[in-house]
C-alpha cells in the first residue's frame, strides 16, 4: 500500500494570500489544523521564490509538529527545498513523469478535469488527483468549466487512487461531494476567508466525516 493509501485526506486546506484577509499563511493554517485540516497545501502565485521558501518553510515546522502533510503547488524547487511532503502540479505545470523522477518517493498530486487526464495523471505516477472543479468557484479566474458530480463519478469509478474534489466546495455540498466517491475535499475560501478559521475547518470537517463514515 501506497503513502497516499494511509492518509487522512478529508480536509485539505489550500493557502491563499488574496483570500486571507491580511493574516498570514502562518496564522491561517494554524488555526485551521486546530479545526481539523488533514492536509495543507501551500499555493502562492505572485511571491519571490526566496519569500515562499521562508513561508513554505515556516508552514513546514507547523505541520510537521501537528503531524499533518504539507504539500506545495506546482513548485517542486521549493518543495524539496523545504521537504515537504509532496508536490501538486497542473496540467500546465512541470510534467508528471518529470516531477516523479525529481521528488522520488514524495507525494505527486496531479490537477485532472476530465477521465482522460485523470487516467494519464495515473499511469504518469500520480499519488493523488486533485479532480475539479466540481462546482462553479471565483477563487481561481482561470478554472475549467465545473464537471459536477457526475463527472467525480465517472472518475471514480475508472481510479483507484485517493481522490480530492476541488472547485466551489463548501458546508452546503461537501457531504454530496464525498458521497459521490471523493476520499476528501480541498477548500480555500471556504476556509482560508472565513471570519473564523477554525470554526469553518471544524463545521467542515464534520460535515465531510459523517458522509465519509455512512458511505462505509
Amino acid at each position: 500500500m501506497s503513502l497516499a493509501h494511509i492518509i487522512d485526506w478529508r480536509l485539505y486546506v489550500v493557502t491563499d494570500a488574496g483570500l486571507s484577509r491580511g493574516r498570514s499563511h502562518r496564522a491561517v493554517i494554524e488555526a485551521a489544523i486546530v479545526g481539523g485540516a488533514t492536509v495543507v497545501q501551500y499555493r502562492e502565485k505572485h511571491a519571490s521564490t526566496r519569500q515562499m521558501i521562508v513561508e513554505a518553510q515556516e508552514l513546514r515546522d507547523l505541520t510537521r509538529r501537528a503531524g499533518v502533510p504539507l504539500i506545495v503547488n506546482d513548485r517542486v524547487d521549493v518543495a524539496l527545498a523545504v521537504d515537504a511532503d509532496g508536490v501538486h502540479v497542473g496540467q500546465d505545470d512541470m510534467p508528471v513523469a518529470l516531477a516523479r523522477r525529481l521528488i522520488g518517493n514524495k507525494l505527486l498530486g496531479v490537477s485532472a478535469h476530465s477521465l482522460s487526464e485523470a487516467l494519464q495523471a495515473v499511469r504518469d505516477g500520480a499519488d493523488y488527483l486533485g479532480v475539479g472543479p466540481i462546482f462553479a468557484t471565483t477563487t481561481k479566474p482561470d478554472a475549467a468549466s465545473p464537471i459536477g458530480l457526475d463527472g467525480l463519478r465517472a472518475i471514480r469509478q475508472h481510479v483507484s487512487i485517493p481522490i480530492v474534489a476541488i472547485g466551489g466546495i463548501n458546508q452546503a455540498n461537501a457531504a454530496d461531494v464525498m458521497r459521490a466517491g471523493a476520499d476528501g475535499i480541498a477548500v480555500v475560501s471556504a476556509v482560508v476567508a472565513a471570519d473564523d478559521v477554525t470554526a469553518a475547518a471544524r463545521q467542515l470537517r464534520a460535515l465531510v466525516s459523517v458522509a465519509q463514515e455512512k458511505a462505509l
